[in-house]
């Protein structure tokens, strides 16, 4: 069967790189399928859960934003942030969602933006589920 390189990337480090089946990536306009031989295309990527599926596998990565380029046999993507499933820690990412629910809860105020509160909430709610899927699969040692 034919694989298609995939590289992710931030402005800090190679994050994922290998030749895989299929990726499924959050694009601003929903989620992408992507198998070797696809089109070309570029587009934004929204935060959210990319995966990358090789064989029986499954590779979980939570990213927050970017780009994405795709080439009949590679796939690019450019991320503003992005971690690896087993990279996450639930309890810093627990505490970063009850921080951003809990400046939301509040009125509005100059000291409290909204946007900003709310894209946290998202960040946090992506890792939390990217981490948490991951674990749940993992089989018991």
């Amino acid at each position: 069967m034919a694989t298609i390189k995939i590289d992710v990337v931030t402005a800090e480090r190679v994050v994922y790189s290998d030749n895989v089946d299929i990726v499924i990536a959050p694009g601003i306009e929903g989620q992408l399928g992507i198998l070797p031989q696809h089109s070309p295309l570029m587009t934004m990527l929204k935060p959210g859960e990319l995966i990358a599926k090789k064989g029986n596998e499954e590779f979980s990565l939570a990213v927050s934003g970017g780009f994405l380029e795709v080439r009949p046999d590679r796939v690019i993507v450019l991320a503003d942030s992005a971690e690896r499933a087993e990279e996450i820690d639930l309890t810093r990412a627990e505490e970063a969602k009850k921080r951003a629910e809990k400046r939301l809860e509040k009125t509005y105020t100059p000291e409290v933006d909204n946007a900003r509160a709310e894209a946290a909430l998202r960040r946090s709610l992506i890792r939390l589920k990217v981490a948490t899927r991951r674990r749940r699969r993992r089989p018991e040692v």
